[in-house]
């Protein structure tokens, strides 16, 4: 999985002092500067306007996407990370109420992250440290790599009640030749998240997926998966009632409650075999 980028940005009107807050979740060019966006209050920004976040940076709106996200341009003095990096903050889900902090920045990173390209972090890798991982190669465990860009389509919320009416946002992906090698080798795949999934459930000659797990649907390579709890009404915990089965996993939801069980990014995971 990719490195979050500190994507949380924080402004003004560039014609007003109204605050505003934008979220960039995905590049759409390739010079990395155009991006998909939520962007706080969205109604009150229209196209052409631009936001102010500091000396260095700015950002135009250009459009309006169908779910209501804006397609934003940056403009910023010099290299665009090394902006971000200094003016940016990490993008820490809204249930953890307060602030993010300069040990964010690598506490909400997994160890399995190279490159940057994600917009949060897959939560069930942050259980693994350098040590977890030796001791699960030790054991005879072989470890292959995926790479899912997490953006919208992994934690919006789902927006139909009728779940063959869900259309997901694409999300890029890559599972290396060498990854496919290992998992056809592979007498039991652990999926360790339901992006993992989701990566190895498309088909990996795409570079984008926009999979939607749900009952009914045929596994084809997860044997086993590794996940935090989920919110309700998410697409993540859905693909869980579909590998697990419906009642199995409310049950397990029922029990976690009644423990107080941390649920989310920095909760508990349970392993479905």
């Amino acid at each position: 999985m990719t490195r979050g980028h500190p994507t949380r940005l924080y402004g003004r009107r560039e014609n007003g002092t109204g605050r505003v807050q934008v979220f960039l979740t995905k590049a759409i060019s390739s010079d990395g500067l155009t991006w998909e966006a939520l962007v706080h209050p969205g109604r009150k920004m229209r196209t052409g306007e631009r936001v102010v976040i500091s000396d260095d940076l700015t950002a135009e709106i250009l459009g309006r996407s169908e779910f209501g996200e804006r397609t934003i341009r940056l403009h910023p003095v010099g290299d665009l990370l090394t902006v971000l990096d200094r003016v940016g903050h990490v993008p820490l889900p809204p249930y953890i109420r307060r602030s993010d902090t300069p040990s964010d920045r690598e506490r909400y990173q997994t160890v399995f992250a190279r490159q940057p390209g994600s917009a949060a972090a897959p939560t069930a890798g942050l259980h693994f440290t350098p040590e977890i991982l030796a001791a699960c190669t030790a054991t005879g465990a072989a470890i292959a790599h995926v790479t899912l860009h997490v953006g919208l389509g992994t934690f919006q919320p789902l927006r139909s009640e009728t779940l063959e009416d869900v259309h997901l946002h694409e999300e890029s992906f890559v599972v290396p030749p060498e990854t496919i090698v290992a998992m056809n080798q592979a007498k039991r795949i652990v999926a360790v998240g339901t992006t993992a999934v989701r990566a190895i459930e498309s088909d990996p000659a795409a570079a984008e997926t926009n999979l939607f797990i749900h009952p009914g649907f045929r596994f084809r390579r997860t044997g086993a998966m590794l996940t935090n709890f989920h919110l309700p009404k998410s697409s993540l915990l859905v693909l869980v009632c579909a590998f697990a089965g419906r009642e199995l996993a409310l049950a397990a939801y029922r029990h976690a409650i009644s423990q107080k069980y941390r649920f989310y990014s920095y909760g508990d995971c349970m392993l479905i075999i």
